[in-house]
């Protein structure tokens, strides 16, 4: 599922790409699983003729916002992805288009040019996104509802620890509810919690202070980090349990044990290291 540096990537290739260009064409797919609440031919119709004026993100949430309203946004689901002909725009690594595939893609939902020619397309080979047209993205579900987002507005240490300590469930559960804090999907709970050296299933009041202090520090250099290489996962250090994750086998991480364990709340199998 892209996490927050996917979207983000996204978002800062539409900033630099898209803003200040009219919408010349637009094609929106007939998919009422994917295009929420309204019709293609309104949504096209909302969109010629407007301006991009900006590009926001909150969580794994983007919104593009228009010279007038409605403006269309983005819940990329388990394989959402932006991509902009001629640009490297990062994709989640389990969810690219390839770049030798048709254009636009079978898989697109909303496929846009712009009056300089540019074209911007938004795929879902798994169409477990929402693609919608509102008045105010950030006053509506899912947007209304997220937590504070994990790179634009990051609790302080003694905000985390307080809201931990009031937590019954285990810390990596809850930092996958995007209503605690958004952004952070299974790559990076799994990334921050190995650096942290805390077991996904620990329930989260039961972390000390400094156990908290160091999950916070944790987030936040995954998360930075992940943002200033654009999300390209061959640019993460070589230390991060990311480029291990994916197989899912028992082995060793820096001489650290890789474990495997049942998580009881998706009943999937975790990576998890230990000594």
């Amino acid at each position: 599922m892209p996490e927050l540096p996917e979207v983000e990537a996204a978002r800062r290739a539409i900033e630099e790409h898209c803003i200040g260009k009219k919408i010349k064409k637009a094609i929106i797919a007939d998919d009422s699983k994917v295009i929420d609440g309204v019709s293609p031919s309104d949504f096209v119709a909302a969109l010629v003729g407007k301006t991009i004026v900006s590009a926001h993100r909150k969580g794994k949430n983007l919104w593009l916002q228009l010279d007038s309203p409605p403006f269309p946004s983005f819940q990329f689901g388990m394989a959402g992805a932006v991509y902009i002909k001629g640009v490297a725009v990062t994709k989640y690594k389990r969810s690219a288009v390839n770049d030798s595939d048709e254009w636009p893609s079978k898989y697109s939902k909303f496929f846009v040019q712009l009056d300089d020619g540019l074209e911007l397309s938004f795929t879902d080979k798994r169409r477990f996104a929402k693609v919608r047209l509102l008045e105010d993205p950030a006053s509506k579900p899912p947007i209304s509802e997220l937590g504070p987002d994990a790179l634009l507005e990051p609790m302080t240490v003694d905000e985390l620890h307080g809201s931990l300590s009031k937590k019954k469930i285990g810390i990596k559960a809850l930092l996958l509810d995007q209503s605690f804090v958004s952004g952070i999907g299974n790559w990076i709970a799994d990334e921050v919690l190995y650096q942290a050296r805390i077991h996904p299933l620990q329930v989260a009041s039961s972390l000390s202070r400094e156990s908290s202090a160091t999950l916070h520090e944790c987030i936040k250099e995954v998360v930075q980090y992940a943002v200033e290489v654009d999300a390209d996962c061959d640019r993460f250090p070589l230390e991060w349990l990311f480029h291990f994750r994916w197989g899912k086998k028992p082995g060793k991480v820096n001489g650290k044990i890789l474990l495997i364990y049942s998580n009881p709340f998706d009943k999937k199998k975790i990576l998890f290291t230990g000594d």
